[in-house]
């Protein structure tokens, strides 16, 4: 995107907004990333890039990393600039009227069954009855650090009450084994695949927080980490655990 602006200079200019603190976003319900605007034309949404949970190959230019889908993206990008410079903004918005960046919002926590890090069962049913917070992160996520911190703290305040699911993606092994270390044994530590993934609506974002009343029904979901994420969700659970 920054070489596609390059082209223009004096005319373009590249804007980088943080996740969660867009206001073109939030006007067009965007809950995942990457999402490219054109003006105030939202172009792009994460599915058109193939991100974590879409079936590989679905996206308009995925997967990402072959240079032939980058270069497709780079010439419609320019399109849609020259057509918007020539004054036909129109064109753009029509040829984009449909596109939404909006995930399948579950009404209810998913029926799963995976192995934690412990190499222990976890299943749906064993957390019955239970409020529970499923948190999706990875390790090159540093917003994520403060929140599973954060989590710690939760589990050890509410105890059986609460059932804390921190699931890994796109993340090394390794990697992810080395950072739960760092934090409380006492969360459900499990790594994520994209089936697992599209079960909870799409993942197109970490660290993304779904919370569930006792009886499996969606609660709230939060997507990205806004300085009042905590707050948001402790105001939440202080309501589903009194």
């Amino acid at each position: 995107m920054q070489e596609v602006a390059a082209k223009y200079p004096g005319r373009v200019t590249f804007v980088s907004e943080n996740f969660g603190g867009s206001k073109l976003a939030d006007r067009y319900g965007v809950k995942g990333y990457p999402a490219v605007f054109v003006d105030d034309v939202l172009v792009a949404v994460p599915r058109d890039f193939g991100y974590f949970g879409e079936v590989e190959g679905t996206g308009r230019y995925a997967p990402w990393r072959n240079a032939d889908n980058q270069a497709k993206f780079k010439a419609d990008l320019i399109r849609m600039i020259d057509l918007i410079l020539a004054g036909k903004k129109d064109v753009v918005t029509q040829e984009h009227a449909g596109t939404s960046a909006s995930i399948h919002e579950i009404t209810a926590l998913p029926n799963f069954k995976l192995t934690d890090l412990a190499g222990h069962p976890l299943t749906r049913d064993q957390l019955s009855g239970r409020v529970v917070l499923v948190e999706f992160w990875a390790t090159w996520c540093p917003p994520c650090r403060s929140t599973l911190q954060w989590l710690g703290q939760l589990q050890h305040q509410y105890g059986d009450k609460l059932a804390i699911v921190a699931l890994a993606v796109e993340s090394p092994e390794d990697q992810i084994r080395s950072t739960v270390n760092s934090f409380s044994p006492d969360l459900h530590w499990a790594i994520a695949d994209a089936p697992l993934a599209a079960a909870f609506g799409d993942i197109t974002s970490v660290p993304t927080m779904f919370l569930f009343d006792p009886t499996g029904k969606t609660a709230q979901v939060l997507y990205g980490a806004p300085p009042d994420l905590h707050t948001q969700a402790e105001k939440t659970l202080a309501t589903l655990l009194k």
